[in-house]
C-alpha cells in the first residue's frame, strides 16, 4: 500500500516549480503593511533569481545551509525561495528564538551564512558570514542566475522543530515536498487559479511556507501576507481590501475572530484550520457568524497536511476529516497514524541522524478510523504539548526549568482552560529552603527559550508524580 498520486518528476526544483511558467503580469504576492506591495509573478521570480545568483556569489554552495534571522517580511519570503532556487538549504527559523538558541541551532547545522534583518539580536556566530539589509539589498541588484538543476530528493529545506527527546530536531525536506502537497489541493482546499490565498500566520512555521506561499504559487493564484501589527481587525479589512477567497489560520485565531465580531466580505468562500485540534465550539460560531464552512486537517512538520476535509470532503464535527487523495496511511497495532514512506511529502529525515527509511513513518498522533473513512482522533502518543499550534517538547521546557538554582524537580504538560484553549503549564518542586516566586521563574525561562515555548500558569508542589520506576507521569500532574 504506497502513494498512488502522480509521482513526482526526476529533476525538480521547489522554488521554479513555484514561480517559473506562471503569468509574468499576474500578481502573485500582496504584501501588507504599512503600505500594500503588489508583486507579478514576473518581477517576483526575477527577484529571487537576482538573490540566488547573489548568494553564490557571497559564497553559498548547494547543500550548504543558509539560516534566515528575520522577522516576518517580504525578504524572508524571497531569500527563502532564493537560497532553494541555487540549491542551497535554507532554514526557517522563528524570530522569537533566544541568542542562545540561534547560536546552538546555527552551530547544530553547520550554517554557512545568516540572513539577517538588522533587528533580531545576533549572538557570537564563529565563521558565518552575516548578511545585512545592505548586503541583502545588494543581492537584489546583481544580475538573474538560473534554477539549480536540483533532483526531486534533493535537499530542499529545513525547519526546526521541539524534538520529543527535549532537543529541537532538525526536519529536512526534499525539493519533491512541493509536489507531495498536491493531494491538498483537492482534499484541503478546493483551489483554483483565480484564489485570494490569506494566511495569518509567519513565514517561520512550515503551515505558513505552504498554505501562504508554496501553494498558492504553485496553482498560480494571489497570495496576500500582512507584516504590520496585528490585531483583531485587520484580516476582515484585508479581506474585503483584497478580495479573499480563502482564509487560512489556527483555531485559536479564529476563536479571537469571532470574539471580535469577524464578518468577512461576500468573496471569501472558506476557511482552513490546522495546528491544533478545531473545538466544536470554533466550528459552530464560524458557520453561524460567517455563513462558510471551516475545512480542518492534521498534519505536522514533517508532512504537513494529510487528512483533512474539504469541499469534496464534508465536514464531520469533532474529526478533521479522511485520508487526502493518493496518501498511504494506516493505524499502526499501537494506534499511531502512520504515512507510508513513498509519499512524496515526507520528509528526508532528522538532521545529524541517519536519512529515514523504514517503511511506515509513525506520526505519534494516536487515531482511529470510521467505516467511512473518517480519521477520529485520541491525542499524542507521547506528551508533546501544542502551543499555538506550535509543537514544544515538555523535555525542552523542563531541562531549562532545572537549570534554576532555586527548582528541585520540574514538570511541564499541556493544560486545557477551556474547551478551545490550552496553555503550558510548570509544575516546579522548590529546593529545601529556597524561596522563589512564579515572575522570578518565568523572567528565567523567556530569557532562554523562544515565548512560545514559555509556562503560561506556573504551580509550586510537593513533590511530582512518577511511575513505579520513577519515570515523571505528566499526565498526572494536577493542580494543587
Amino acid at each position: 500500500m504506497t502513494f498512488t498520486g502522480a509521482p513526482p518528476p526526476e529533476r525538480l526544483n521547489l522554488a521554479r516549480h513555484c514561480l517559473s511558467g506562471k503569468p509574468p503580469d499576474k500578481t502573485a504576492l500582496i504584501v501588507a503593511g504599512a503600505e500594500a506591495q503588489r508583486w507579478t509573478y514576473g518581477a517576483l521570480e526575477d527577484s529571487v533569481l537576482r538573490m540566488a545568483q547573489g548568494l553564490r556569489l557571497a559564497g553559498l554552495e548547494p547543500g550548504d545551509r543558509l539560516f534566515i534571522r528575520m522577522g516576518n517580511s517580504l525578504d524572508y519570503a524571497l531569500i527563502f525561495f532564493a537560497a532553494n532556487a541555487m540549491g542551497a538549504i535554507p532554514i526557517a527559523s522563528s524570530p522569537m528564538l533566544t541568542q542562545r538558541e540561534v547560536q546552538a541551532l546555527v552551530t547544530f547545522s553547520g550554517t554557512r551564512i545568516l540572513a539577517w534583518d538588522g533587528a533580531l539580536a545576533l549572538p557570537p556566530l564563529d565563521g558565518v558570514t552575516v548578511l545585512g539589509p545592505d548586503q541583502i539589498a545588494g543581492l537584489k541588484r546583481t544580475s538573474p542566475g538560473r534554477y539549480a538543476d536540483t533532483g526531486a530528493h534533493d535537499p530542499g529545506y529545513m525547519i526546526f522543530t521541539s524534538g520529543t527527546s527535549g532537543t529541537p530536531k532538525g526536519v529536512l525536506h526534499a525539493q519533491r515536498a512541493i509536489w507531495g502537497r498536491r493531494p491538498m489541493y483537492e482534499g484541503w482546499y478546493g483551489i483554483t487559479h483565480s484564489d485570494v490565498m490569506l494566511h495569518t500566520g509567519a513565514f517561520n512555521w512550515t503551515y505558513t511556507l505552504g498554505t501562504g506561499l508554496f501553494d498558492p504559487f504553485a496553482n498560480g493564484c494571489t497570495s496576500v501576507v500582512y507584516t504590520g501589527e496585528k490585531d483583531d481587525t485587520v484580516w476582515a479589512r484585508l479581506v474585503a481590501e483584497h478580495g479573499v477567497t480563502i482564509m487560512a489560520s489556527v483555531p485559536g485565531i479564529y476563536r479571537h475572530l469571532l470574539r471580535a465580531g469577524f464578518r468577512p466580505a461576500a468573496t471569501l468562500r472558506h476557511g482552513l484550520t490546522a495546528g491544533e485540534t478545531l473545538a466544536r465550539s470554533i466550528l459552530d460560531g464560524w458557520r453561524e457568524q460567517t455563513g462558510t464552512e471551516l475545512y480542518e486537517a492534521l498534519g505536522m512538520s514533517e508532512i504537513s497536511t494529510y487528512i483533512s476535509s474539504s469541499p469534496s470532503v464534508p465536514v464531520r464535527p469533532g474529526s478533521p476529516g479522511k485520508p487526502q487523495r493518493g496518501r498511504s496511511v494506516r493505524i499502526l497495532d499501537d494506534g499511531e497514524i502512520a504515512v507510508h514512506r513513498s509519499d512524496p511529502g515526507l520528509f528526508l529525515g532528522y538532521w545529524g541522524e541517519e536519512r529515514f527509511a523504514d517503511e511506515w513513518f509513525a506520526t505519534g498522533d494516536t487515531a482511529e478510523l470510521d467505516a467511512d473513512g473518517y480519521v477520529w482522533c485520541n491525542g499524542r502518543i507521547d506528551d508533546m504539548m501544542n502551543a499555538g499550534g506550535l509543537r514544544v517538547s515538555p523535555l525542552e521546557v523542563e531541562q531549562v526549568l532545572l537549570h534554576h538554582p532555586d527548582i528541585a524537580d520540574a514538570g511541564v504538560r499541556e493544560w486545557r482552560v477551556s474547551d478551545s484553549a490550552s496553555i503550558i503549564a510548570a509544575f516546579l518542586v522548590p529546593r529545601d529552603g529556597a524561596r522563589v516566586n512564579e515572575e522570578a521563574v518565568l523572567a528565567f525561562v523567556r530569557d532562554r527559550i523562544a515565548a512560545y515555548k514559555c509556562p503560561k500558569q506556573v504551580w509550586f508542589v510537593p513533590a511530582l508524580p512518577r511511575t513505579a520506576n520513577g519515570k515523571l507521569n505528566r499526565k498526572a500532574l494536577e493542580r494543587p
